[in-house]
C-alpha cells in the first residue's frame, strides 16, 4: 500500500491549538534570543502580560475587537495602576500582539489602535542634601558588611546608576584612581559616569576589608564588585532591601528606593548648575525629554529667588 494511501486512511489527529500560555513562553523566549532584550525588559513583558492573560480568561486573541482592547485599558484603570505602570502595559500588549501578527495567529494588530494615557509630568520624590548624607551613614560596624553597604550607597548616589546597573557592576569597570566607572544600561549600552572621591574612599574601604572575604566564600575569583555573604553577585531585589534597611534607620521616608536616589543625584546636579545635556548623558536616557522632569527646584528656593530680585515681593 502506498504511503499516500495509507495516510488518506489514517489522517493525523487534529494537532491541539496552544494555550496563552505556551504564546507567552514563546514571546518571552524571540525577545530573549532573537531580540537580544534585556533581562529586565523581558521580565517586565512576562509580567504585564500575566496581567492580560487574567482579564482575558478564555476569551479568543483572535476575535478581540477594539471595543475589547479598550475594556481591558478601563479594566487596568481599576486596578489601581500609576499613569507610568498602566502606559508599560499597553506597550506590552502592542509588543506582544505585533508579535503574534508575525507568527499569522492576527491578520491585524488591533492593538495600535490603542492611544497611551498622557503621563502627567510628576516631580520625582528626592532627599535633600542632608537627608542623603544621613542615609549614607547608616551603615556602621554594627552591621555585618557596613563596609560593603556603605560602598553600595555611594555608588547609587554618586554616579545615579539603576540598581540593576550597580548589581552587574564588575571590578574591572571601576577606575578609582580616575575616578569613573562605566556602567551596562539598558540593552547593554555602556556609558562613563563620574565617582566622586566619598565614593572611591568607601569602595576602597570595601574591597580591602570586607571582598576579599566575601571572595573566598564563594570559592575562587568573581568578577562582581558588590557581592552577597555568599559571594555572589548582590541582587537588585537585595539593594532594594539593604536600602529599604539604612532608609529607616536614617528616617527618611518609607517610599525611599533605589531610583529615589537617582532622582536626588540628577536633582542636585541641576540645581546645582550643571547642564541638562551632561546629565542626561550620566543618567543614560535616550532622550532629553526624559531628564526634562528633573528640572524642577524647590518651592522654597523659588521663593528665595522671588523674594531676592522682585520689586514688590
Amino acid at each position: 500500500m502506498s504511503k499516500n494511501r495509507l495516510r488518506a486512511l489514517c489522517p493525523k489527529p487534529p494537532q491541539p491549538k496552544p494555550t496563552s500560555q505556551a504564546w507567552l513562553d514563546a514571546f518571552l523566549h524571540y525577545a530573549a534570543s532573537e531580540c537580544h532584550l534585556a533581562a529586565n525588559t523581558v521580565a517586565a513583558y512576562g509580567r504585564d502580560l500575566k496581567r492580560f492573560f487574567a482579564w482575558l480568561q478564555g476569551r479568543s486573541l483572535s476575535t478581540l475587537t477594539i471595543r475589547d482592547l479598550a475594556d481591558y485599558t478601563t479594566w487596568l484603570h481599576a486596578q489601581s495602576l500609576s499613569p507610568a505602570s498602566l502606559a508599560r502595559h499597553l506597550v506590552s500588549l502592542k509588543v506582544f500582539f505585533r508579535y503574534l501578527q508575525l507568527e499569522g495567529v492576527l491578520e491585524e494588530n488591533r492593538a495600535e489602535l490603542l492611544g497611551s494615557p498622557k503621563l502627567w509630568q510628576r516631580v520625582p520624590k528626592i532627599l535633600s542634601p542632608q537627608q542623603v548624607d544621613g542615609l549614607l551613614n547608616s551603615p556602621g560596624p554594627r552591621d555585618p558588611f557596613w563596609r560593603r553597604d556603605r560602598a553600595l550607597l555611594e555608588l547609587l548616589y554618586a554616579t545615579g546608576c539603576r540598581a540593576s546597573e550597580i548589581s552587574t557592576l564588575r571590578v574591572q569597570d571601576v577606575y578609582l584612581e580616575e575616578g569613573y566607572c562605566v556602567c551596562h544600561g539598558k540593552g547593554d549600552k555602556q556609558r562613563i559616569v563620574p565617582v566622586g572621591e566619598r565614593a572611591v574612599a568607601a569602595i576602597r574601604a570595601y574591597m580591602q576589608h570586607d571582598r576579599p572575604m566575601l571572595e573566598h566564600r564563594a570559592g575562587g575569583p568573581t568578577p562582581w564588585l558588590l557581592l552577597s555573604y555568599r559571594g555572589r553577585r548582590l541582587r537588585r531585589e537585595r539593594i532594594w532591601e539593604l536600602l529599604k534597611r539604612y532608609a529607616g534607620r536614617a528616617g527618611a521616608p518609607p517610599t525611599v528606593g533605589p531610583h529615589t536616589l537617582r532622582h536626588s543625584f540628577a536633582t542636585h546636579l541641576l540645581e546645582g548648575g550643571a547642564d541638562l545635556r551632561q546629565v542626561q548623558e550620566m543618567l543614560g536616557h535616550a532622550t532629553i525629554a526624559t531628564t526634562q522632569i528633573y528640572t524642577h527646584v524647590d518651592i522654597a528656593r523659588l521663593k528665595a529667588v522671588h523674594k531676592q530680585f522682585h520689586p514688590r515681593a
